[in-house]
């Protein structure tokens, strides 16, 4: 059956914006005494001035037609809708590139290297390094919507991403990037189909197999961080968000999806704790990020489904699709940020200690690059050194 992609715009009702704003005026706040340095989660205070700006001065129609200056599409691939946006190469020779968000990411996390990957000579950059850019957003999350059966997960997505670059785009060869879950959707492109794709590029080299642990729970059990430092705050930066998501994710998708103050709680805390923020989360994401990226899970009723992903992941463990190694065969990039080093290793002692490490073998890894600052969200935090390493990396491989 052929793919049919649709343009799409964002357009959001009226009805749900003003539901939204009785939400937001009749939030009721719960106590907070002794938070003043965040260790017990969210400070209320805080909390309270960013919910004021969503009230009285966040404007989504104006960040709806950013949104929509793009070419936006959707389609359904095995019964599971797909939303993406496009921006065409200009150049002598574009490549196809798909970059994969993750969690708690939006595809607008990768706004600001759109349009340098496309048209780079409009940016300084030479032409000959221009990219088809496509950006997804990953089933059940945004404007993909909520999937229609459970059981999805990184290395099924993988699957539907190359359905749609394919059959839906017609491209017989493509590049691939992403970070968080989508640094295991790439990872899972590259095994699985390297003999499409000019190279991968990821800023999280994981194992595929990682879920396949004793207490799929735990963050800290997973196989790859056995011989590797958890970066600075340790596990407790990840330890949370991990279990529920793991666990029970649907038991607290009630409260989020009754709440926009709860949602962009949930949110804020992985994006202070897990940027390179210094705790100022608005050094690295303005207030109006913040809110947009909020409002892309709330809009579409995603919350949920997005944590599931986690659930599925340890439910459904990855299943090989060959025994060689390395796993991922297709040609590889690396860009480490120094946010996420773990705590006084320098960005070159990064490199090394992945080299000595369990996954470098699972990798075929031809480029390595560490930069001093950036925390989880690279392509929003250093935009710039991604540019650098995907243009490095594809630069003489684009046949």
């Amino acid at each position: 059956m052929a793919i049919d992609i649709k343009p799409y715009q964002v357009a959001v009702s009226d009805e749900a914006l003003a539901d939204l704003q009785r939400r937001l005026d009749n939030t009721i706040w719960p106590d907070d005494p002794g938070n003043e340095d965040w260790s017990y989660g969210v400070n209320a205070d805080y909390l309270r001035g960013l919910v004021d700006y969503w009230r009285t001065d966040y404007d989504w129609r104006a960040v709806e037609a950013k949104i929509n200056a793009y070419e936006n599409f959707r389609t359904v691939i095995d019964g599971v809708p797909i939303h993406f946006l496009r921006r065409k190469g200009k150049g002598p020779n574009p490549i196809p590139l798909i970059i994969t968000h993750g969690w708690p990411w939006t595809f607008w996390d990768m706004n600001k290297v759109i349009d340098p990957l496309a048209d780079p000579a409009a940016f300084g950059g030479d032409p000959a390094d221009a990219f088809d850019v496509i950006v997804p957003s990953l089933p059940g999350y945004g404007f993909s919507g909520p999937p229609p059966r459970a059981g999805l997960n990184f290395w099924k997505w993988a699957d539907l991403w190359h359905k749609l670059m394919t059959e839906g785009l017609g491209y017989e060869k493509y590049a691939a990037s992403g970070a968080d879950w989508g640094a295991m959707v790439t990872a899972q492109l590259g095994h699985k189909y390297a003999d499409h794709l000019y190279g991968v590029h990821t800023m999280h080299p994981m194992l595929l197999n990682q879920f396949d642990a004793t207490r799929k729970w735990d963050v800290t059990d997973r196989k790859w961080d056995s011989t590797v430092p958890m970066p600075g705050g340790g596990a407790t930066k990840y330890v949370a968000h991990y279990a529920v998501h793991v666990l029970d994710p649907q038991t607290l998708a009630y409260s989020l999806a009754d709440s926009p103050v709860g949602t962009l709680a949930w949110l804020l805390e992985r994006w202070r704790s897990w940027s390179d923020c210094d705790g100022d989360v608005e050094t690295v994401f303005p207030r109006e990020h913040i809110i947009t990226s909020t409002m892309i899970y709330w809009i579409t009723r995603t919350i949920g489904s997005s944590m599931r992903a986690y659930a599925d992941a340890t439910r459904y463990l990855w299943e090989p699709s060959h025994d060689r190694t390395p796993w991922v065969e297709a040609p590889t990039a690396v860009s480490f940020l120094g946010g996420e080093n773990p705590i006084g290793v320098t960005p070159p002692q990064r490199i090394d200690l992945f080299k000595a490490g369990p996954r470098v073998h699972a990798y075929n890894a031809v480029q390595f690059e560490a930069h001093d600052r950036g925390g989880h969200f690279g392509y929003y935090e250093q935009p710039q050194a991604v540019l650098a390493d995907l243009r490095k990396m594809f630069r003489d491989r684009r046949g």
